[in-house]
């Protein structure tokens, strides 16, 4: 080799040699030899990697088959026991007629960037662990509020699928949630906080503290925002049962206050009226008093729902008689109201397996909810609640339908809520929620349609079977 070239060619900082056929290292530069040691009469794979024989995918044999470059990552070992990671070049070496005399390979040490790669990719795996089993809902959203990613427990509880808009997937809404803490955050670049209520792949609600973070490009533009979810369906649940003495006589004392006044002057006009021989006054005070009585009745059959749990005592219950009783029951309030309210039965007495005391409750809390939505409504002239059923081959449906206030969206996601009321004073926010646990308990579920103004319809679907075993009227919802 000219001297001028071998200056050239010890210069070069990385491993250089030149082999022929058999693997054999015609010359090594400066750097080779300084940490590999001599080469004299010794093959690349014996001085690289200290094997007795060739690598099963060598680049100099290639080079030398097809007279091609070639490349591969490789590790070798230096004099001092030292592993190192290159990244090896061939190029063939031709004589005058164009014959492959030789291959020249060079060595590229990469090994502190094989390093910085390794911890890369650790990190990349470490940050998709924590994102994939941190125990909360985590989802991606660009700005249409589409999901473009979701770890493992927001895909297992709620069928994540990609692309999909968020309120699909959270609410099974086909309209976006007003407020949007996604939304206020691609907004105001700000992180955003809200308590949110969400329904999973199986139906149940979940109770979570939802918080949006903006994720920024290189600009410092919001490219995406990240949701992440605690569920905090446990702990509502743990603060209701600690707040629920409390809360249960603040929002029923003056519902029991105002009824037992009721019943006080239903008694005041049955005493009199038996003692001055009026029965026209008898008959219409213990009216009053009996329909005082219902309304009490109905209030602590929900808090004893709500307070303790109560098995299912089941037995065969026919649709028409037990909502026949029930319409008898609340047709004196409806009337005190100047509510229409109508019966709408099926032919067929739709039997099934339940708890009478349990259904019953469930159908005067719908009854009691329709028309209180209709006492509260005061755009209208005339108000109807129906109340029907529909014996189905293998469930009864109830229906409840009025014509009343109705409800706005948000209003109907949380309307099975413990102690919500879009009724203000008017209500106590039990109803609804004692209902939905009934209908639960007893395999079924509640279907609630409403529109602001315009009314609201409860369909009530219970199966004629069965329910599950270990179900109890008043297990959590």
């Amino acid at each position: 080799m000219d001297d001028r070239y071998r200056q050239y060619f010890d210069a070069l900082p990385c491993f250089l040699t030149v082999q022929d056929r058999n693997l054999k290292i015609l010359s090594a530069n400066r750097a080779f030899r300084k940490a590999f040691g001599e080469h004299e009469g010794r093959c690349c794979y014996q001085v690289y990697k200290h094997l007795p024989e060739p690598c099963e995918v060598c680049p100099v044999e290639r080079t030398f088959r097809d007279g091609q470059l070639h490349q591969s990552e490789e590790v070798v070992t230096t004099l001092e026991g030292r592993e190192l990671a290159v990244v090896v070049y061939t190029t063939p070496i031709r004589d005058d007629a164009g014959n492959i005399t030789a291959v020249m390979e060079m060595s590229a040490d990469i090994t502190e960037i094989k390093h910085l790669q390794n911890q890369h990719k650790a990190s990349r795996e470490l940050y998709r662990l924590l994102f994939e089993e941190v125990p909360c809902y985590i989802s991606i959203q660009d700005p249409d509020m589409r999901i473009v990613r979701a770890n493992r427990l927001h895909r297992e509880t709620f069928g994540t699928a990609y692309g999909c808009h968020c309120y699909k997937v959270l609410k099974h809404r086909d309209e976006e949630c007003v407020p949007c803490v996604v939304r206020e955050s691609f907004k105001t670049g700000q992180v955003t906080q809200r308590e949110e209520v969400v329904k999973a792949l199986d139906g149940r609600e979940r109770y979570v503290l939802v918080t949006a973070a903006p994720i920024r490009d290189e600009s410092g533009g919001i490219q995406r925002v990240i949701e992440m979810s605690a569920d905090i369906t446990c702990l509502r649940q743990l603060q209701d049962k600690l707040s629920s003495v409390g809360l249960l006589v603040g929002s029923i004392s003056h519902d029991l206050k105002g009824l037992l006044n009721i019943m006080d002057g239903g008694i005041y006009m049955v005493n009199s009226g038996i003692g001055k021989g009026d029965m026209t006054r008898v008959n219409r005070g213990w009216e009053i008093s009996l329909r005082s009585m219902a309304r009490i009745r109905s209030l602590v059959q929900n808090i004893l729902y709500y307070a303790k749990d109560r098995e299912l005592v089941l037995e065969k219950i026919s649709a028409r008689s037990l909502l026949t009783e029930v319409c008898d029951q609340v047709e004196p309030r409806a009337r005190e109201l100047g509510i229409d309210l109508q019966r709408r039965f099926d032919q067929e007495p739709g039997e099934f397996d339940g708890d009478i005391t349990a259904v019953r409750s469930l159908m005067i809390n719908l009854l009691e909810n329709s028309l209180d939505a209709c006492r509260v409504d005061l755009n209208k002239k005339g108000h109807q609640v129906s109340a029907g059923f529909t014996d189905l081959p293998d469930a009864v449906r109830f229906e409840v339908v009025d014509n009343g206030i109705g409800m706005d969206r948000e209003t109907v996601d949380r309307a099975f809520s413990l102690f919500y009321s879009s009724k203000g004073a008017g209500g106590t926010g039990l109803g609804l929620f004692i209902a939905d646990k009934i209908t639960k308990a007893h395999g079924g579920a509640i279907d609630l349609h409403s529109e602001p103004g315009k009314g609201t319809r409860f369909v009530v679907r219970i199966p004629k079977g069965l329910p599950q075993p270990g179900m109890n009227a008043c297990s959590e919802a």
